[in-house]
């Protein structure tokens, strides 16, 4: 069926060029490149307006399919509109030579974009089994960092060799390339040194994408930064910091310096919260409200609770406080919350137990009585 358009196509633009032979050949040329690009995109046009309507409902494969070769079927169908059409424009034979060598460029080009086409779409195809909004992802976030890193890599395969078969269309860089690379001793040394960097980040990359000491979403402590892992690229990664602040970190980073990765092994964690109270705090009443507390709190995962006497001073104690969330976000909320109510019940309830200073009042020997000091203490 495409052969037999392209015939009619060719037939048609034949005819067109020799109704206009009296005018002058690049007027001529360029209203039959017009023409036959014109309809190549009413073609492309009607296919996939015909494909969109099969694409409706919840067929979320094909129509991830459809939207992803739109465009480089596009670029085809005018490459292919462009091929037809030169033979039948009234140009000279080194005008068509150069034209045709422009083709064969845009064609590996083409060639390239569809290869690059196609892993994206094996990659959205099977990244649309898992998702991250859902409470235990730790799988997802797994399989998407994996697929991620994996497609950055071949990506930057495929650009180099479609890069390299373009080049290699010019017959100076064929006739001169062997020679190029053999007198390029200093020079591919600087460049090896210069480009370290780079091949360091892509060699971490694919080595985070096997042994993954990072995610996607996971949760991690950089220089004293916390926040989320939004991207990973094959040369950096991406972080968002609690403010909303973006932190860029080599990949290397991430191999050769330790961090802290809250969600390596589940999302779930244990927060503490400390209170530092007078020695006469009431603790098991300090610890019935914080039962009470994350009973009634959302944030809660229902796990862990506890409270218990991790220190004690010659004014205060210290009193620990775990308990347990979903995710890091909802330990830090659930902190906050648990120490303001609780700081709340002991000022309301229990205000003996703030913290004091005592001061021990000595009588001089002169005056010194036979009946008890009337007060040996007082809060500051």
């Amino acid at each position: 069926m495409l052969e037999s358009i392209s015939h009619v196509l060719q037939a048609k633009l034949s005819e067109l060029s020799a109704q206009l032979a009296f005018a002058p050949a690049w007027l001529v040329s360029l209203i039959i490149l017009i023409v036959a690009f014109a309809a190549a995109w009413l073609l492309h046009a009607a296919i996939f307006a015909a494909l969109r309507r099969l694409s409706r409902g919840n067929r979320r494969y094909f129509r991830t399919i459809t939207e992803a070769i739109k465009n480089p079927a596009r670029f085809a169908a005018l490459l292919i509109a462009f091929a037809i059409a030169l033979p039948t424009a009234p140009l000279s034979s080194e005008t068509q030579d150069i034209l045709a060598r422009f083709l064969g460029l845009a064609t590996i080009c083409w060639v390239g974009w569809i290869v690059l086409t196609g892993v994206h779409i094996a990659a959205n195809l099977y990244l649309l089994n898992f998702g991250l909004d859902v409470g235990d992802n730790l799988l997802a976030r797994k399989h998407i960092t994996q697929v991620r890193v994996m497609r950055r890599a071949l990506d930057t395969v495929v650009v180099l060799l479609t890069l390299g078969f373009a080049l290699m269309t010019f017959d100076a860089v064929r006739q001169y390339g062997v020679s190029l690379f053999a007198s390029a001793g200093a020079a591919g040394v600087i460049f090896g040194l210069a480009a370290r960097p780079l091949f360091s980040n892509l060699l971490a990359g694919v080595q985070l994408a096997v042994s993954q000491p990072i995610r996607i979403d996971d949760a991690v402590v950089v220089e004293n930064e916390w926040g989320n892992v939004e991207d990973i690229t094959f040369n950096y990664v991406v972080l968002r910091l609690w403010d909303l602040r973006r932190m860029v970190v080599p990949l290397s980073y991430f191999i050769e310096k330790p961090f802290q990765n809250w969600t390596r092994i589940g999302g779930d964690l244990i927060g503490s919260v400390l209170l530092y109270l007078d020695h006469t705090a009431p603790v098991d009443a300090i610890r019935e409200k914080l039962r009470e507390i994350v009973a009634q709190s959302k944030l809660w995962d229902g796990k862990v609770v506890n409270l218990q006497v991790t220190d004690c001073k010659e004014t205060t104690i210290e009193l620990r406080a775990l308990i347990s969330a979903n995710n890091a976000s909802a330990a830090w909320d659930l902190r906050c919350e648990v120490r303001e109510k609780l700081i709340d019940f002991v000022r309301r309830e229990h205000p003996y137990a703030l913290p004091r200073r005592r001061n021990e009042v000595v009588e001089p020997s002169h005056l010194k009585t036979s009946g008890p000091f009337p007060e040996t203490g007082s809060r500051n």
